[in-house]
């Protein structure tokens, strides 16, 4: 299992590059191994076309290394944390994607303006408190605000993204539309003021989308 994940999160990392998410070492992918109190999680301060399989480190959920022979991601205790406290996650991002950044930079919550936003995020992209990295304080500000609310995804102040999934490859999804729909709705307010959406029909999007929306799989549908 921890060779499948390594392999699944060195391929993700990719995505980020993709999709023009992060820039030089920055940003991060994680997953939990199913099971048991381990993470799997990218390299400190390596470069995107140095990352392998084995490149990947194993952790605990307090953070600390298990496996492998260079230094965990800088945000290792943020996503440890979450691992910790919200038992539903299997996958955490950061990026630093331009748009949804700036909206971080601004400490103003995204508002959910269009069918797409209310399928994935359910509601407004909310606003995380400010903290320093290198400690469990950013997962606490994700924590705190993700809980109760049904955004994969929260801008923590001044910093950038994170978003949540059920797996590792959902949260990247999820850091995908954050940064769509943070350029769209930019574009949109370049023009004029923007309605955000009634919350009753965000509300039916958001159930249509989770529940309806895609392929049946193994009695579950898929949304991506």
């Amino acid at each position: 299992m921890i060779s499948k994940l390594r392999r699944e999160v060195c391929d993700l990392h990719a995505e980020l590059i993709r999709w023009g998410l992060v820039t030089w070492t920055s940003g991060n992918v994680s997953a939990r191994v199913p099971g048991s109190d381990l993470l799997v999680i990218k390299p400190s301060g390596v470069s995107y076309d140095d990352l392998t399989p084995e490149a990947m480190v194993v952790c605990d959920l307090d953070g600390k290394l298990v496996e492998g022979d260079r230094a965990p991601s800088s945000d290792t205790a943020a996503h440890a944390y979450v691992y910790r406290h919200m038992p539903h996650v299997g996958g955490v991002v950061h990026t630093h994607s331009p748009y949804a950044t700036a909206w971080a930079a601004r400490g103003e919550p995204i508002p959910c303006s269009i069918t797409a936003m209310a399928d994935e995020f359910g509601g407004d992209i909310p606003v995380g408190p400010f903290a320093l990295i290198g400690s469990d304080a950013i997962g606490r500000g994700i924590v705190e605000t993700l809980t109760g609310h049904p955004s994969p995804a929260v801008l923590m102040l001044q910093h950038g993204p994170f978003t949540i999934g059920a797996t590792a490859k959902a949260a990247v999804k999820a850091a995908v539309m954050c940064e769509d729909v943070a350029r769209t709705m930019h574009f949109a307010r370049q023009l004029g003021a923007v309605e955000r959406l009634p919350d009753q029909a965000v509300a039916s999007l958001h159930d249509r989308y989770q529940n309806v929306y895609g392929q049946p799989q193994g009695g579950q549908r898929s949304t991506t």
